[in-house]
């Protein structure tokens, strides 16, 4: 079976072919996270310079690694749930003499910095590790893997929560900050201003011009500066914020589907529905069918007594 998602390593294992494939791709929509889980039989080796940040996860007993990873080596047992990270960009030569069983998660690099820039850490950078351990991201991976391996059971929407939740787990501790002083970067507070701005005139048009001048850009400057230090488009980021607000708005459920399209800047329900499909994978519908089932899900809970 081939990777579902582009860029990635090349894999052999003892005899030269392909390892088997557990689980692999990504559940419908834009989370930016996709999956592949694979055993190799005999002995494992991966290489390549993939354009995804990718962590790997090794879920065999303790074993043996030859790594190397943009020049620098190491040669280590590792035990059971050990991590790697492997940023974009980078050459990464790995092998190892036994069998394995293992889990890579490869993550986009402009999700992952929208994602920081949401938690006031623009243009976060991920730290390359040959050798690591985290529980949770570990115990998030599975929970992928499962939901690839069963063709995503529990739905898109549940797909992108565990995948953000995973992005955010990797972005708190296993990023460093960029100083925003640096020449032709975005400042945290220039980019809470914009943000403030953009949600306080959701349901107007907001030119790219509007807010370069609040950044104190030329319009063209703003949008390449934007860009790189938020991972999208002034406009895309626009969009993002809308339908953030959107689907908070559909899963509170007091306001209808056309309304909530108007006030948060959609052209109307049609156009919002799109961009729901687009983003998280299930209809405007499904979201709010999602909400009405696990608020009766809720109400439906017993009562433990005092």
């Amino acid at each position: 079976m081939m990777l579902e998602f582009p860029d990635f390593y090349s894999l052999a294992q003892k005899d030269g072919s392909r390892p088997t494939t557990l689980a692999v791709g990504s559940a419908p929509g834009e989370s930016g996270v996709s999956l592949l889980r694979v055993r190799f039989e005999g002995s494992a080796h991966f290489d390549g310079k993939s354009q995804q940040h990718v962590v790997f996860f090794q879920l065999s007993p303790d074993m043996r690694f030859e790594c190397r990873f943009a020049g620098r080596a190491l040669r280590h047992m590792a035990p059971p749930g050990r991590l790697a990270i492997a940023p974009a960009g980078i050459d990464v030569v790995v092998d190892a003499d036994q069998c394995l069983d293992a889990i890579f998660v490869a993550i986009d690099p402009g999700r992952l910095a929208l994602a920081a820039a949401e938690d006031s850490a623009l243009e976060a950078r991920i730290i390359e590790r040959m050798s690591g351990y985290d529980q949770a991201l570990l115990d998030l991976a599975r929970d992928l893997a499962l939901e690839s391996a069963g063709d995503y059971p529990n739905g898109a929407q549940f797909w992108s929560e565990i995948a953000s939740g995973f992005i955010d787990k990797l972005i708190d501790f296993h990023t460093r900050p960029v100083d925003s002083r640096v020449r032709g970067s975005l400042g945290k507070d220039v980019l809470a201003r914009l943000r403030d701005h953009i949600m306080g005139h959701l349901d107007e048009p907001i030119e790219v011009a509007s807010l370069a001048s609040i950044a104190g850009r030329s319009p063209f400057h703003f949008s390449r500066v934007f860009t790189r230090s938020v991972g999208v488009s002034p406009h895309r980021y626009i969009v993002y914020l809308r339908l953030q607000r959107a689907v908070e708005l559909v899963r509170d459920g007091r306001a209808g589907l056309a309304q909530i399209a108007a006030c948060t800047g959609f052209a109307d329900q049609s156009h919002l529905s799109r961009w729901v499909r687009r983003v998280h994978g299930v209809s405007l519908t499904q979201l709010a069918a999602d909400r009405k089932r696990n608020s009766r899900n809720l109400h439906d809970q017993p009562i433990s007594p005092p």
